[in-house]
């Protein structure tokens, strides 16, 4: 029986190893793409390995009981050693009662050595609270006038629902993808009723109270001289189906080449993918457009276009993409049978593009001269000869060849993916796009579809807010709070102070006083 429980814990053990260095390659492979196949891969491995470290767990404890039965030495797994638990957080001492007698002699001499204390981490259930806001009336004895104070404002009409209620929902809507018709059921098992219809009317009010700051967020964005763009599908209900809709995202992130200005994340949502949409979004907009190949943007890109035309710039990453699935050795031997011939042409290229990439990393965040700079001395001499070796390689393949295709796709458009060596505003890759697009991405299993055109535009609408407040390393939900809590109040003037960059400032400032 011990044996048994050693050998089933000796399994356990290295199916976590397994797990975890599956894990580790595909956050490796995952660093400087944004294969959302391999994202949900690794979501799966990491389930996985949630349940092989609590049957590793729960092993180890059967070969203790077992051992004990057996009056043996138990087996002891080595466990890695644990991240002590934030200083921030409460601490609530219990201290068990010391004996008053020594157990060997009897004395009640006792004098204290000192004390161990073992730390348990704890969780409080939510509570729920009614606030009470009381105006008392007085009345003047002389002018027989009333005096009372103002009303409080509150976030909504009918001001029923606490700020921190309200941004708790919003967050979980459209930050942790949880339906309203989920939240409802969770919070009348808690004892509270809130009915789904009654949810959407208080985010229906807080997007109203909202769009201020949303329209700050936009201009904000728009104002950028370069700009990454991207789309992915969302399922729209419509009569008797769904359309497969789309949700765009233009990002602001200068921190690649050392600007200043804070990152921000623009959404719109649409019905269809036409051309039209794009170009509405962006109709005052005439920088740099760090983009895929798709023809929607050539519009875009016109001379003749007001107020004047873009410059297109083309992903790496998904010129590289094409050549890695010809080369792909995991994917190829998981298919067996059905596997495809590795490319050694593709292999090759991946090998020279991640040369290329190796340089970038070492650049990154430097300011735009220096950037420049290494990219004239050292990436330009390797872009230039990758263009040699596959024009070389084109002129000995058909045109049907599957590495054909991947090559084409890179010649056809060389000049605008290699944009970047004269510009060191622009990235090798639109990974600052797709990382904003990832959440919506992986969410959308959870809700499905949107429930209508105005609800994939109030989507779009929260997601601008969320995803900004993200990159800036704030809590979504703590500062949606804080602002609909204040955004009344405050002038026009000063709305300024609830943008997110500068709302983090004015915390960091509090904290420090």
């Amino acid at each position: 029986m011990i044996l048994a429980a050693r050998a089933a814990h000796v399994d356990d053990q290295a199916l976590v190893a397994h797990m975890r260095l599956e894990i580790e390659k595909l956050k490796r492979e995952l660093y400087g793409t944004s294969s959302e196949r391999k994202a949900r891969l690794l979501d799966q491995l990491e389930m996985q390995l949630e349940d092989a470290e609590a049957a590793a767990s729960e092993d180890e404890l059967a070969a203790e009981q077992a051992a004990i039965s057996a009056q043996v030495q138990s087996f002891v797994r080595r466990k890695p050693s644990r991240k002590p638990f934030p200083a921030h957080l409460p601490r609530e001492r219990v201290v068990l009662v010391a004996p008053a007698h020594c157990p060997c002699c009897g004395s009640d001499k006792l004098s204290k050595l000192g004390e161990d204390v073992t730390e348990t981490l704890e969780v409080i259930p939510r509570q729920w609270k009614v606030v009470q806001t009381v105006r008392e009336k007085f009345s003047c004895r002389s002018c027989e006038a009333i005096a009372q104070p103002p009303a409080p404002f509150h976030p909504t009409p009918r001001g029923f629902a606490g700020a921190n209620l309200l941004a708790m929902v919003l967050f979980e809507k459209f930050g942790q993808h949880q339906p309203l018709n989920r939240q409802s059921e969770r919070y009348a098992r808690e004892g509270i009723d809130l009915s789904v219809s009654t949810l959407a009317d208080q985010v229906g009010a807080c997007v109203f109270a909202l769009r201020p700051l949303h329209a700050l967020i936009q201009a904000h964005v728009l104002a950028a001289d370069r700009l990454h763009g991207d789309d992915t599908t969302v399922p729209i209900l419509s009569k008797g189906k769904t359309d497969t809709g789309r949700v765009w995202t233009y990002v602001r992130d200068d921190r690649p080449f050392g600007g200043k200005a804070a990152p921000a994340a623009l959404f719109y949502a649409s019905r269809d993918r036409t051309k039209g949409h794009p170009e509405r979004h962006l109709a005052t907009f005439s920088g740099i457009l760090q983009a895929d190949a798709y023809g929607g943007y050539n519009g875009l890109y016109q001379q003749g276009r007001s107020p004047g035309p873009m410059t297109s710039a083309l992903c790496w990453a998904h010129g590289r993409r094409k050549f890695f699935e010809l080369a792909d050795l995991a994917s190829n031997a998981r298919r067996g049978k059905n596997a495809t011939p590795i490319a050694p042409i593709a292999l090759n290229a991946v090998q020279r593009i991640d040369a290329i990439f190796d340089i970038e990393r070492d650049i990154n965040g430097l300011d735009i001269d220096t950037r420049l700079k290494v990219r004239q001395q050292q990436v330009a001499p390797l872009v230039a000869a990758l263009e040699v070796w596959l024009r070389s390689e084109r002129s000995k393949l058909s045109r049907h060849a599957p590495v054909a295709q991947a090559i084409d796709y890179m010649l056809r458009r060389w000049d605008n993916f290699t944009t970047f060596l004269t510009d060191g505003r622009i990235c090798l890759t639109n990974n600052a796009a797709e990382r904003a697009l990832r959440g919506l991405a992986l969410g959308r299993k959870s809700w499905l579809f949107a429930g209508s055109e105005r609800g994939a535009d109030r989507a779009a609408f929260m997601y601008t807010l969320i995803v900004t407040a993200k990159m800036n390393d704030i809590d979504p939900q703590a500062w949606l709070a804080d602002t609909l809590n204040r955004i009344a109040n405050l002038p026009q003037s000063r709305l300024n102070d609830l943008l997110p960059w500068n709302w983090q400032n004015t915390a960091a400032r509090k904290i420090a006083a």
